[in-house]
């Protein structure tokens, strides 16, 4: 395999993953099918903000939710949407909570710090509608905007609802992005992967942190979870035999462990 640099290869995933390519159509028809059998309680399409992306879906479990998960996508930022992770709300949708997952602008139409707004904003809007704690999951990419969610610097404007983050192979420390070649569509510098890295910025004394990562991960991501796990002193998993793209696959088994690190306790 023939990489650009160190950097490129050290968080390419795909490369390393083998029938990589056959997740996202599998994800997407997943997503589909999550959708049509939850019906009416599927809320789709709800707005956030005035931009095209400025939407979520909000999935609710039939009853009186015990709470709200914020599920946000991964992509490096720069791909997907909430559609194609529809499915993932099963797990927490079985145990009685509701789950939001929003979409947002992507780069470079948006700077990273930009979307860590956007997300702020989304979870404000989802939380009205649910009462209860909120928790915000995220993977990847996501990862990185579920846990600055939990930040000192970002957590006050949802009003203390966000009681965990629970960040799956996050990228926590972005300084490193900024030798990448999709930097160019990112735009990051020095001052940016300051703002933005969740590994230097506190977490909110109110809202604990659970970072999770796949045994077969990129050392480059074990690496950034367990940077964040130190920054912040907070529990971290490593799950045996997961991979980058795989690794998510728990949120739909309501009694995966995964799950149980999202919402027990709360």
């Amino acid at each position: 395999m023939q990489f650009a640099n160190a950097a490129d290869r050290d968080y390419a995933n795909g490369a390393f993953i083998p029938g990589a390519d056959d997740f996202a159509p599998r994800w997407q028809a997943q997503a589909a099918s999550f959708r049509a059998a939850l019906g009416p309680d599927a809320r789709l399409d709800l707005p956030y903000g005035p931009g095209e992306r400025h939407r979520f879906d909000l999935f609710q479990p039939g009853v009186s939710a015990r709470g709200l998960m914020v599920f946000v996508h991964g992509g490096y930022w720069l791909r997907f949407g909430r559609g194609d992770w529809s499915h993932l709300a099963a797990g927490a949708v079985a145990r009685g909570w509701a789950v939001a997952m929003p979409s947002y602008t992507l780069a470079p139409a948006a700077r990273i710090a930009d979307i860590t707004a956007e997300v702020s904003r989304a979870v404000q809007a989802a939380a009205a509608l649910v009462a209860g704690p909120v928790v915000v999951a995220g993977h990847s990419a996501g990862g990185h905007l579920a846990a600055r969610m939990g930040c000192a610097d970002t957590g006050h404007a949802t009003g203390g609802r966000v009681r965990r983050v629970v960040p799956i192979s996050p990228l926590t420390e972005l300084e490193p992005l900024i030798a990448t070649t999709m930097n160019a569509e990112l735009f990051l510098d020095a001052g940016e992967a300051a703002r933005e890295s969740p590994a230097r910025l506190s977490l909110r004394q109110d809202c604990s942190a659970h970072v999770w990562v796949g045994g077969q991960e990129r050392p480059a991501f074990l690496w950034q979870a367990r940077t964040l796990s130190e920054a912040w002193g907070c529990r971290w998993t490593v799950a045996p035999g997961r991979h980058h793209l795989d690794v998510i696959d728990d949120l739909a088994d309501p009694g995966s462990a995964l799950i149980a690190a999202c919402l027990d306790g709360l």
